[in-house]
């Protein structure tokens, strides 16, 4: 990756650039603000995000009154230089509205089928984990504890065993899809992340110029 240098950036005529803020695990658009020089400086130095007020005509701190802060994961400039992309890790909703986005209002959508993402599934195992509901098979895994759930791995990695020997496509997909499930329940009861896994595959990526498993 190529690195840039604060003075690389082009700043507009007020003295602004955009900064697009981006959760660093889930990959989501929290919002859109602006910095200038010193907000930018304050959030390299704090490893927080500040952000410059184009209505009050001032620096402030995401979080300061909310407790909504966002820490730091890394800053990216596009090719031209003229704008940010800072991935952060949000402790608390992005927008003031209370919602975790600012971006929660479809203009269009071409999509009607609704896709769940693995970070979103993660999020809904962990929100099950948290706030025990009735009648959810998740509650049940995590109420009958680990045993159970390394038990129903052990089925479902048979399961895609099997699928796989016997070339069926559907079959493989299915179990796949329910190994997957139970191994995001493990992770979320050891508190392991999808960021830990990424992190972890980059860094033999890194390594050994390639993923490459043990």
């Amino acid at each position: 990756m190529n690195h840039a240098q604060l003075n690389d950036l082009t700043f507009d005529e007020q003295g602004l650039i955009p900064a697009i803020i981006q959760d660093f695990e889930t990959g989501d658009v929290l919002t859109l603000a602006y910095m200038n020089r010193a907000s930018l400086n304050k959030t390299i130095e704090t490893g927080e995000t500040w952000f410059f007020s184009r209505k009050r005509q001032q620096l402030w701190h995401k979080g300061e009154t909310s407790g909504n802060r966002q820490l730091v994961k890394d800053i990216r400039c596009d090719c031209d230089t003229d704008s940010l992309l800072i991935r952060v890790e949000p402790l608390g909703p992005a927008c003031h509205t209370g919602t975790r986005s600012c971006f929660n209002q479809t203009l269009q959508d071409r999509d009607a089928d609704e896709q769940m993402t693995l970070q979103e599934l993660a999020a809904l195992i962990q929100q099950r984990r948290n706030e025990a509901q009735e009648g959810s098979y998740t509650t049940y895994l995590f109420n009958e504890g680990i045993d159970k759930i390394l038990k129903k791995i052990g089925e479902e990695t048979s399961e895609v065993i099997i699928g796989a020997k016997n070339n069926a496509h559907d079959e493989m997909v299915w179990e796949i899809a329910d190994l997957t499930y139970h191994t995001l329940v493990l992770m979320t009861l050891m508190g392991v992340s999808i960021a830990d896994i990424k992190q972890e595959l980059t860094k033999r990526h890194t390594a050994k110029g390639r993923v490459d498993a043990d």
